[in-house]
């Protein structure tokens, strides 16, 4: 204990060096915290808007993930009533929801236009959350009507078909029979999905209209929607035993953009936060350093008075993580700090590559984390204290007392 208080002592000694030394450990401790916490913001982001775009788990036809098919629906699921009713009795499962993907020409009788259609049930739309911005009209109805199909247009394909809420337009496709039909529909809203690709081609109608206009009975896939995103894993660990003829694919295996900037920004934090700790290391090593080459002959004086060369050692180290433990405590509150303050500022990122709506920038602080990072650091600091002291340190005492 008593070297413990020396070594806080000592910090004193040099109260400008030790300041500059504190700041810059801090600093290096609070930026690699607010860099990594908006990346994990960022990750908890996409990671719940991809769960609630494509849903938790997807159950198909195991064909249905592995090829294209030849015909619409040639690889869907029929008969899929009681699978969805048993699936939504399961506790840990919010809702089941058949999906109809399809494609065609939509026309407003003037033009015609290339889109990339969905058959959703209309309890889709509040389980997606904030994934589709509604700009104008309602989503779609709870039942639908059967004299006028409801159809959800795109931002970008509403405005190249002249088409507004309680417009009316045509589906054309090719039926799952192979032949042509074509379809009369409602505009019931229109909607942006922040992907420029996607609105100019996506349209959202009921599953019964795409069963209509492609003459099956057939879905292209039975989207899952859990409670908690994290039993995703278990329950379709479970699910392939119970269920082996279906083949099941988690939304992570769907989100591709997901992964990607999950795998940028790992490389791009990563990378800044091992920059941040060689600073720290080489202010630290370089304060010691000094500090060693000021205290030589008072090293040879403990040494002549009886002092261990270990403990001498020691004394460097206690003070090195003295540094880190305080430079920890100063970079965790600014680090707080920093988060509430960008929060409360109202920070907009620009739209990431491929999307067309920006983001707040907010920075979320882990637990886990913090301790990691203020315990490597503090490591940092006392590995630099034993690098820059042991040389004066091993100096013969007559070398120590005789320096100048």
């Amino acid at each position: 204990m008593k070297w413990l208080l020396f070594a806080f002592r000592n910090l004193f000694r040099n109260r400008r060096r030790t300041l500059i030394t504190l700041i810059i450990t801090a600093t290096g401790i609070a930026s690699i915290l607010n860099s990594s916490g908006f990346a994990l913001y960022t990750y908890s982001i996409l990671q719940e808007m991809s769960a609630r775009d494509s849903g938790h788990l997807l159950l198909a036809d195991p064909r249905y993930f592995e090829q294209d098919e030849e015909q619409v629906l040639a690889l869907g699921l029929a008969d899929y009533a009681p699978l969805q009713a048993a699936l939504e009795q399961d506790p840990r499962v919010q809702a089941a929801l058949p999906r109809v993907a399809f494609s065609g020409l939509i026309s407003n009788g003037d033009k015609s236009v290339i889109f990339s259609g969905s058959g959703v049930d209309a309890r889709e739309w509040e389980l997606k959350g904030g994934v589709f911005n509604l700009l104008a009209g309602n989503p779609l109805s709870a039942q639908g009507s059967a004299t006028d199909p409801e159809i959800m247009l795109t931002r970008d394909l509403a405005r190249n078909l002249k088409a507004q809420v309680g417009s009316s337009l045509t589906l054309l496709v090719t039926a799952a029979s192979g032949s042509l039909n074509a379809q009369d529909v409602l505009v019931t809203g229109i909607f942006s999905t922040g992907v420029p690709e996607l609105d100019e081609r996506l349209i959202l109608v009921h599953t019964r209209t795409a069963q209509d206009i492609l003459l099956s009975n057939k879905i292209s896939i039975l989207a899952v929607y859990l409670h908690d995103t994290e039993q995703t894993a278990p329950v379709a660990a479970e699910w392939a035993k119970k269920y082996p003829q279906l083949g099941i694919h988690t939304w992570l295996q769907e989100a591709v953009f997901y992964q990607k900037v999950r795998a940028l920004y790992d490389r791009i934090f990563g990378t800044l936060g091992l920059i941040l700790i060689v600073i720290v290391f080489f202010a630290v090593f370089n304060t010691l350093s000094m500090t060693v080459v000021e205290r030589t002959r008072e090293i040879g004086t403990l040494a002549a008075l009886g002092t261990y060369r270990h403990e001498i050692l020691k004394l460097f180290m206690l003070e090195a993580l003295l540094i880190g433990l305080f430079g920890s405590l100063f970079g965790v509150l600014s680090a707080i700090g920093t988060a509430y303050g960008v929060q409360f500022a109202g920070i907009q990122m620009p739209a990431p590559p491929g999307r067309s709506d920006p983001y707040p920038f907010l920075i979320e602080l882990s637990l886990p984390l913090s301790v990691y990072t203020c315990l490597a650091v503090t490591l940092v600091c006392v590995v630099a204290a034993w690098l820059a002291a042991r040389r004066g340190v091993n100096k013969t005492i007559v070398e120590a007392l005789a320096d100048v």
